[in-house]
């Protein structure tokens, strides 16, 4: 089986109403007003009102937020989510 080569961890953020990531691993929990996700560089906030996942692909690690964006924060970058939002769903 080949190993495929992570994509480059990218923020584009335009207009502070539209974000786009890449290097995306996993969600962690979102609403209109946080979003906390996982990426290859550690965990990431998203704060702000009004936010919504427009679209979001973990196989491509890849998502797009809209909404009014306060703020970005990174976390430790070691720190790894423990269990997949998605497999917690299906639990």
């Amino acid at each position: 089986m080949q190993e495929t080569k992570p994509l480059p961890h990218t923020l584009t953020l335009e207009n502070r109403s539209s974000l786009a990531i890449n290097g995306l691993t996993d969600i962690d929990r979102f609403d209109e007003r946080e979003i906390v996700l996982f990426t290859q560089q550690g965990e990431l906030t998203i704060t702000g009102r009004e936010l919504h996942i427009r679209s979001i692909s973990i196989e491509n690690g890849t998502i797009s937020v809209e909404g009014e964006i306060w703020g970005l924060l990174y976390g430790d970058k070691d720190q790894r989510a423990p269990l997949h939002f998605f497999g917690r769903l299906l639990r």
